[in-house]
């Protein structure tokens, strides 16, 4: 059930047999959720921290206004919100994107799990560091990147996350996100990111139909992204 999360974790340090039988029976049953779904409530206190199994969520920050931001995406083996564990109350919150399926793990139970087995705890830890590197390059973009190069940044990020946990083949990949959602993402009109897409099928460099994102041109896409996945950790790591 917890396949991606593990090799998300795995990718950067072996887990004992004892952590991975811990880790996977510390989940509560599934649920799925459909497109729109408020998974976590800005303001709200969770007690516990969801992993997605399936689909895309979207942290959001709503303003009084009603307008919304996106500031992370999330896929299959992420969680959500593991950094409420921590947190009194949430600043933003979370949506699902795409229908979703989900699972929770209490916050007392993963107390339990992090000082019973603090190297998992390190590896979660990491997870949140690595969110936090994600953050860095979007503020970036938004900030001095062109909406085109942001754009492809985005796809290029979104591929190399997508085949970590094995739902990118070669160079193709589902995404089912709007370009309405992808404004609220890359901080774009709708009309300057169908522009932007536009402009990267007519360079030869993407297509993308029926939901799903098909890469012509890896290494002219990064090139025109100015995409280093260094921030992305993508390398074994012990910790």
């Amino acid at each position: 059930m917890i396949e991606r999360l593990l090799k998300k974790l795995e990718l950067r340090d072996p887990l004992h047999p004892d952590e991975r039988r811990a880790l996977e029976g510390s989940f509560g049953r599934p649920q799925q959720v459909s497109a729109g779904t408020e998974i976590v409530a800005q303001s709200s206190s969770p007690d516990a921290s969801t992993l997605l199994l399936e689909g895309v969520t979207g942290r959001v920050s709503t303003l009084q206004d009603g307008s919304q931001q996106v500031t992370a995406l999330h896929i299959g083996g992420d969680f959500v919100d593991l950094h409420s564990f921590l947190l009194r109350r949430m600043d933003h919150g979370v949506v699902a994107l795409t229908d979703c399926a989900l699972v929770r793990m209490q916050h007392s139970r993963l107390r339990q799990l992090t000082s019973q087995y603090p190297h998992l705890g390190r590896l979660l830890w990491l997870s949140t560091l690595l969110d936090a590197a994600i953050h860095r390059q979007w503020i970036v973009g938004i900030g001095r990147r062109t909406i085109l190069g942001n754009t492809a940044h985005l796809f290029c990020e979104l591929f190399r996350r997508l085949q970590v946990v094995g739902l990118a083949s070669d160079r193709d990949f589902e995404l089912e996100l709007n370009q309405s959602q992808l404004a609220d993402v890359l901080g774009g009109s709708r009309a300057s990111i169908n522009g932007a897409v536009q402009t990267l099928r007519a360079q030869g460099l993407i297509a993308w139909k029926g939901g799903c994102l098909n890469i012509l041109d890896w290494s002219r896409l990064a090139d025109l992204a100015e995409f280093d996945p260094t921030y992305l950790q993508l390398e074994a790591m012990p910790v």
